[in-house]
């Protein structure tokens, strides 16, 4: 599983020109998931991001979650994170799930993140979005539960 996180300011995601998930300070969350993820993966990247130390301290330091900033999290799921362009220029994306994997391993992802007291907004699975953010620095952190495994 690959999470593409983003500390903003304040971040949309819009279905067909209506607002879906909106937060303000917080995280904004890409999430793609493969067709070797398991719940562990998911659990594994809730865990990290709840923790994530990516907001300024009172010394300018980056020592504080998304907790305690009094932030929030927008997850949207996004299988190009699993886009292949190392033959030709056009994407496959042989090693996304398939969408009910997905969509299982996504929700999987968001219970998780509340489940440790965090407010989750979402996007629309399958769905064409259009998201708006705000990034904070800009801060952007890459993570992938493969890496861990």
């Amino acid at each position: 599983m690959r999470a593409v996180v983003q500390r903003v300011s304040s971040a949309s995601v819009a279905v067909e020109g209506r607002v879906v998930g909106e937060i303000g300070l917080g995280l904004l969350v890409l999430l793609g998931v493969s067709w070797s993820d398991a719940e562990a993966d998911a659990d594994y990247l809730a865990e990290k991001i709840a923790g994530l130390r990516v907001f300024e301290d009172e010394e300018g330091k980056m020592n504080r979650s998304v907790a305690d900033a009094g932030g929030a999290v927008l997850a949207v799921s996004q299988f190009t994170l699993y886009g292949d362009v190392r033959r030709g220029k056009r994407p496959s994306f042989d090693d996304a799930a398939r969408p009910e994997r997905a969509r299982e391993l996504y929700e999987h992802f968001v219970a998780q993140i509340r489940q440790r007291g965090l407010r989750c907004e979402t996007g629309q699975f399958q769905a064409m979005m259009t998201v708006s953010l705000v990034n904070q620095g800009p801060v952007t952190v890459l993570l992938d539960s493969s890496k861990l495994f």
